[in-house]
């Protein structure tokens, strides 16, 4: 733990003080997981109290992904938020970014951390990190995420630590800390394997640039998922049976492959699924996040091994994890998204990625981050990374949304975040529709055959008949007339072409 003679402590308050109007500021957290705290909600306090007084005051948001409310929140809330990237969740900062309040501009987040060394996104004057312990000589042991916590920390010209004592003090070994080098030096990254450790257990920096140390105990801001209901449920069935039919015929080694899956309700059902298929052996992931379903399978011992950036668990789970923290430091890594997205590791490990979708064209292009095109709901997170490399890429959605209101199968997506040329398979509650090595007319067909819900099913397959010129038969002129249907009328049913 940390030695009290080397870091001046300060309070959240003190630290918010030196901070400026129009300073980037990069919090460590992935998720909520590891996300800072004190710091940022003093920063909401100060903005409160400085635009009472009439003068402006706004810092830029850089994280790793999203983070709890206490970050994006109450920063958000204080009208406090110059720009955010790469990813958000929360919904007062959704707010304020789709009513054009707050800049947005999204990032596949393994491309981060070089866009910030290379100095894409300006001068990173502060890094603020939540840690478990930190050294005289500088060595910080982050707590549930790396994130890009370790780039913020080397570009920043001071750093922030908020020591968190909530986070067991035991962590040291759960991280593997490795930045690559830029080009013209850039090496391969030599991870071959899952559990393959390639740098330090510590986040080392200069210990002149820790300028505070901010004490706190507070519990990462996870929520809980919804119970697996019948619709995620035989999603989760459905990605199961594929998988499991790739290897009775080849196609899959019969050892499997490593999976990447998102975060969610679908994920959630997806790994639960995959864990009682017997026909899926024991298996590992090389991902993002860990949630409380990989904690199980652990405990089954059907997953073996898990890398990934943020251990994304609710307060019971992790306290759990903390009580056996020997048994989960042989089977979990936690790296830096540089690491866990990178396409280049994706590529050598054979991937199998799962990601959800918003909705799904009949041509196989998928829009993950807008809804109706225009409102933005997350952020493409990490699903790019891992889609365009994966050695299969799934996506799964319930067919229908909105109890029935929306397809989630429509003509052409209304906002392309992963084109026809990445998406391999795509799974909804009534089938799965392998795309591989099918022309467009026969991609349509099989979305709409296998994925689509009856209710419009004829609707879509009226529309493809009507389409016939083309080498992808698109009629422009009514090709978003659901999405129309549904701002007019709250209702995408009873289209006709």
């Amino acid at each position: 733990m940390l030695t009290a003679t080397r870091y001046p402590v300060v309070t959240a308050d003190e630290a918010a003080a030196m901070i400026n109007h129009g300073d980037t500021i990069g919090f460590s957290g992935f998720t909520p997981a590891g996300a800072a705290k004190e710091i940022p909600t003093a920063i909401a306090r100060r903005a409160k109290v400085e635009h009472e007084a009439g003068r402006e005051f706004k810092i830029g948001v850089i994280t790793g992904a999203s983070t709890g409310d206490s970050l994006d929140g109450e920063l958000a809330r204080a009208n406090a938020v110059l720009f955010r990237t790469p990813y958000q969740s929360n919904k007062y900062l959704r707010s304020a970014i789709n009513h054009g309040e707050t800049r947005f501009f999204d990032m596949h987040l393994s491309m981060l951390p070089e866009a910030t060394r290379y100095g894409s996104l300006g001068k990173i004057s502060f890094a603020v990190i939540e840690a478990s312990a930190v050294s005289e000589g500088g060595e910080i042991t982050l707590s549930t995420s790396v994130g890009a916590s370790n780039t913020f920390c080397n570009v920043a010209d001071r750093i922030f630590v908020e020591l968190n004592e909530y986070h067991s003090s035991e962590l040291k070994g759960l991280h593997d800390i490795y930045e690559p080098k830029d080009p013209p030096h850039r090496r391969e990254i030599p991870v071959y394997r899952c559990n393959d450790r390639i740098g330090s257990t510590t986040l080392k920096v200069d210990p002149k640039k820790i300028i505070g140390i901010v004490k706190t105990n507070r519990p990462d801001e996870v929520g809980g998922f919804k119970e697996t209901d019948a619709i995620t449920q035989k999603i989760g069935e459905n990605v199961s049976s594929f998988l499991a039919n790739e290897i009775e015929r080849g196609r899959i080694p019969k050892s499997f492959l490593p999976i990447q899956s998102g975060v969610g309700n679908i994920a959630n059902a997806v790994l639960g699924a995959l864990g009682k298929n017997p026909s899926i052996p024991p298996f590992e992931m090389y991902s993002e996040v860990i949630q409380d379903s990989v904690i199980d399978l652990m405990r089954s011992g059907k997953l073996t091994f898990g890398s990934a950036t943020s251990l994304t668990l609710t307060p019971a789970m992790l306290e759990a994890v903390y009580n056996d923290l020997p048994f989960f430091k042989e089977r979990i890594l936690l790296r830096p998204q540089e690491i866990s997205n990178h396409p280049e590791v994706v590529r050598r490990l054979g991937i199998i990625s799962i990601n959800t979708a918003i909705e799904v064209d009949i041509w196989g292009n998928v829009n993950s981050t807008h809804v109706m095109g225009q409102n933005l709901m997350n952020g493409i997170g990490g699903s790019g990374d891992f889609t365009r490399n994966a050695y299969i890429s799934i996506f799964t959605c319930p067919s229908t949304a909105k109890g029935g209101a929306i397809s989630t199968i429509v003509p052409l997506v209304a906002h392309l975040d992963h084109s026809e040329h990445s998406v391999q398979v795509i799974v909804t509650d009534q089938g799965v529709a392998d795309l591989r090595c099918k022309d467009p007319v026969e991609r349509a067909r099989e979305i709409v055959d296998k994925c689509s819900h009856p209710d419009y099913r004829d609707q879509l397959s009226a529309y493809f008949e009507n389409a016939k010129n083309g080498h992808t038969p698109q009629t422009l002129g009514s090709a978003f007339a659901m999405h129309q249907a549904f701002m007019e009328k709250k209702d995408m049913r009873g289209v006709a072409w």
